[in-house]
């Protein structure tokens, strides 16, 4: 599976050191998946919750950070909605928020 754009990532664990680790853990996994089906996906990471259109929330870190994606599963392609603090992730609407849209 392809993550676009680690560069997200690495910008979130610059500013929030503890992340940094399990951010790492949780993107090398991602990388190895080949997940075809949200439920295969669900068989590795039981703690993920999935949203409608494909959407995933990842808990990193003990659940300290929140990381939403949009996964492609037919193109194996994961991309990043949403890195934040729980306390962020709990003021957004995760089904639709986008923080790194160009619109």
């Amino acid at each position: 599976m392809r993550v676009i754009a680690k560069r997200t990532l690495r910008n979130f664990w610059e500013e929030h050191a503890s992340a940094k680790g399990p951010l790492e853990a949780w993107h090398a996994e991602v990388l190895k998946a080949a997940w075809r089906t949200p439920n295969e996906l669900k068989d590795q990471f039981g703690s993920a919750s999935t949203l409608g259109n494909n959407r995933v929330v990842f808990n990193i870190s003990g659940n300290n950070y929140r990381l939403i994606v949009s996964i492609d599963y037919e193109r194996q392609a994961m991309f990043i909605k949403f890195i934040g603090t729980h306390a962020e992730y709990d003021k957004i609407d995760a089904e639709t928020y986008d923080a790194y849209s160009s619109s």
